[in-house]
């Protein structure tokens, strides 16, 4: 993979896992743009980095929420207890996805833009539902805590929006669209660690590459814009403005779909 490759994904992958419109489906529809012809372990190797990469921003962006959980739980301050609680019956759905649908998963990552075109419109219909919602100072109960664990875990198909589709089923459920937001990027950071050690002990992915500079690139560009596209977010999903996404994810959509029929 080329350098400046690397650092388009990586920007890629910084702005599109905060912003409601799909970083697997932008992943996927940049490496059939530029081209990308790297064997699938490199390949997986740079989309693991990029994640990690984000994963990092998450943590900065919410360092004072997490020390104050993991304080709690130290503590056992029963709000917090609570609340790590619910990212963990969260995290369950795509936890038995990842381990029983792995490789049927890993067969749609194959630069399919006509599914991940069709996917994207369905973000796009979230997200419009969820932006003409009401606002409401509901916090997450243990159900929806499930149910958006649920949207999390059909999230994994590309083109689908993990922070849209779980933001916006926490909001169509009446739930504080600031909690809703703090929910649905705490929640994936455990499912990202996790991963990236699964990989790393199963042996699909290996440290050792010669591709050194541009993994290095990707990963400095992905948590830089990861850092500015979080903050960003959370100051939309306060305006409610998600709906403005909708717009350009069925955009996006359509050029895929259209896009892919023509290269059929």
């Amino acid at each position: 993979m080329e350098t400046l490759d690397a650092l388009i994904l990586g920007v890629i992958q910084g702005l599109t896992e905060f912003l409601p419109v799909s970083s697997s489906g932008h992943l996927e529809l940049g490496k059939a743009v530029l081209g990308d012809q790297s064997v699938p372990e490199e390949s997986l190797l740079f989309t693991v980095v990029l994640h990690f990469a984000t994963a990092l921003s998450t943590i900065i962006v919410f360092r004072k929420d997490i020390l104050s959980i993991l304080k709690g739980l130290v503590s056992k301050d029963q709000e917090d207890l609570n609340f790590a609680g619910r990212i963990i019956l969260s995290m369950i759905p795509a936890v038995i996805v990842g381990l029983f649908f792995e490789d049927q998963l890993e067969a749609l990552f194959n630069g399919n833009i006509i599914l991940v075109g069709f996917m994207l419109i369905v973000t796009g219909l979230l997200l419009f539902l969820a932006g003409k919602a009401k606002s409401t100072g509901k916090g997450i109960s243990w159900k929806d805590a499930l149910i958006i664990g649920v949207s999390q875990a059909i999230a994994m198909l590309p083109g689908i929006s993990r922070s849209g589709a779980t933001i916006s089923t926490s909001v169509l459920l009446g739930n504080d669209r600031t909690k809703a937001a703090r929910f649905s990027f705490l929640m994936v950071v455990p499912l990202i660690f996790g991963k990236i050690a699964k990989d790393l002990l199963s042996g699909d992915i290996s440290l050792d590459s010669s591709a050194s500079i541009p993994l290095l690139v990707g990963f400095i560009a992905a948590f830089i814009t990861g850092l500015v596209a979080c903050t960003w977010m959370i100051s939309l999903v306060k305006k409610a403005k998600l709906y403005y996404f909708s717009y350009y994810c069925f955009a996006v959509g359509l050029i895929a779909i259209a896009a892919g029929f023509i290269n059929l």
